[in-house]
């Protein structure tokens, strides 16, 4: 099945219009390509919710900081196609840097308060550059609900703040994390890693569990439980950028639980990757 794409704006706009001038909801799939099963997934939850699906692939460059991997981001835009259409996703947005980016394009899009922790200390610009191309992705599609994976938790936090605060008539919601048999949330990084790399990267999700649930069976100090995860994480990661537990909506740092929603938060380097992930505080 050949999937319709869109190249421009205009195109993408003019059939979103047309869909919902016939009654159908409209679902937004922002991605970067190199689709794997985390994706579909997002897809997948999309046409579960929606009449009509679009899925877009930009490689952001303001989202990368320099010495980063945009140069050998992987760049599979027929395999992608393929995979959505197989999916049953019904069109893809593929636009090219000056379609997003015009010349003179001046303008940011800065979330403050939740984009100065986390990647956004490790990863300088990175935040900003997600919010700045999420944003326009958003009203460029005008759709219904955009859809974006739980394992860039604190990527959905800001762009659920930048929607409500820029009243973006579009809904976002989260679709929790795929992962492989061992536990290792799927990213397009991953295909990075050689067999000894992903045996390391699988002791991420472990990790986490384990001070997840000593922080919940209480008795143990977050910042006991944040120090020995970051110890044996030293032990097989080439870096740790950072574990931290922080408060779900806010990201604010956590000291006690006290029955607050929280997450563990953690990234780390191995190999060519740089992995991150993130575990409910039960």
């Amino acid at each position: 099945m050949v999937i319709q794409t869109f190249r421009t704006v205009r195109d993408m706009r003019a059939q979103v219009t047309a869909w919902k001038a016939d009654g159908l909801r409209v679902g937004l799939v922002p991605t970067m390509g190199g689709l794997h099963a985390g994706h579909i997934a997002l897809v997948q939850s999309a046409l579960a919710q929606t009449d009509r699906v679009i899925t877009t692939i930009f490689v952001n460059p303001t989202q990368f900081g320099a010495g980063e991997d945009l140069d050998s981001y992987p760049q599979t835009e027929t395999e992608d196609s393929a995979k959505v259409a197989d999916a049953g996703g019904h069109a893809m947005f593929i636009p090219s840097a000056s379609e997003m980016y015009p010349s003179g394009f001046s303008t940011r899009v800065v979330v403050d308060g939740l984009t100065d922790c986390l990647c956004g200390v490790t990863r300088p610009g990175h935040m900003d550059g997600v919010s700045q191309v999420v944003t326009k992705l958003l009203n460029q599609a005008h759709a219904d609900v955009a859809f974006f994976g739980e394992k860039d938790w604190q990527q959905l936090a800001v762009i659920k703040r930048l929607a409500r605060d820029l009243d973006i008539d579009t809904e976002i919601r989260g679709v929790p994390t795929v992962r492989d048999d061992y536990g290792l949330a799927l990213s397009s990084r991953n295909g990075y890693l050689n067999a000894e790399e992903i045996e390391i990267a699988r002791k991420l999700n472990v990790v986490l569990k384990k001070a997840a649930y000593d922080i919940a069976a209480g008795g143990f100090a977050i910042d006991e439980c944040m120090k020995a995860a970051k110890a044996l994480m030293k032990a097989g990661f080439d870096k740790v950028d950072y574990v931290e537990c922080r408060d779900a909506e806010t990201l604010e740092l956590i000291d006690k639980a006290d029955g607050r929603s929280c997450r563990i938060f953690a990234a780390a380097h191995v190999g060519r990757a740089r992995l991150i992930d993130n575990h409910q505080v039960n």
